[in-house]
């Protein structure tokens, strides 16, 4: 009697250890460059105001981060300069910087004022790469080692427009 219940506790705690183990596997990986700020001067645009767009980012991986790919959308409304292009700045690793981006006008054409007065910006690091950078005869190479893992990775900010 006593193997029986010995051998059914053994039983559930395997089942419980091998189901976390798959939940653990399941999960996203946490990522290791994150956005951790966007900064957007003037902080209360009136229409037709080009804005500067800065985001600041974390580097917690221990290779440098590099060929970093951005969206950026105003008002659920993606920013079209951004579809084909990256980023080649180095952020090394274990360190933020502050990463100037595309400006953008708070209102054009297609993205009229806002009823509410609130101009959303969303951006999203969709893709990076860890980078090897080193001299070799005087030339500065650039080696991709491989594609950040967690990503991608979003922040947004809402300003409220001047009327």
């Amino acid at each position: 009697m006593r193997s029986k219940s010995a051998l059914a506790a053994t039983f559930a705690l395997s089942l419980a250890l091998s189901s976390g183990l798959a939940l653990a596997q399941d999960a996203e990986p946490t990522p290791q460059v994150t956005i951790e700020s966007i900064t957007i001067e003037p902080a209360a645009p009136a229409a037709d105001t080009l804005c500067k767009l800065k985001v600041k980012l974390q580097n917690n991986g221990t290779e440098i981060a590099s060929q970093l790919d951005f969206k950026v959308s105003i008002n659920d409304q993606p920013l079209p300069v951004y579809r084909n292009q990256i980023f080649m700045f180095p952020l090394p690793a274990g360190q933020s910087a502050e990463i100037k981006l595309y400006n953008f006008w708070s209102t054009e054409t297609s993205r009229p004022m806002p009823k509410d007065g609130k101009l959303e910006v969303e951006v999203t690091l969709a893709a990076a790469q860890w980078t090897k950078v080193a001299m070799e005869e005087e030339v500065e190479v650039w080696t991709p080692l491989g594609e950040v893992a967690g990503l991608p990775n979003s922040k947004s900010v809402t300003l409220d427009m001047k009327r």
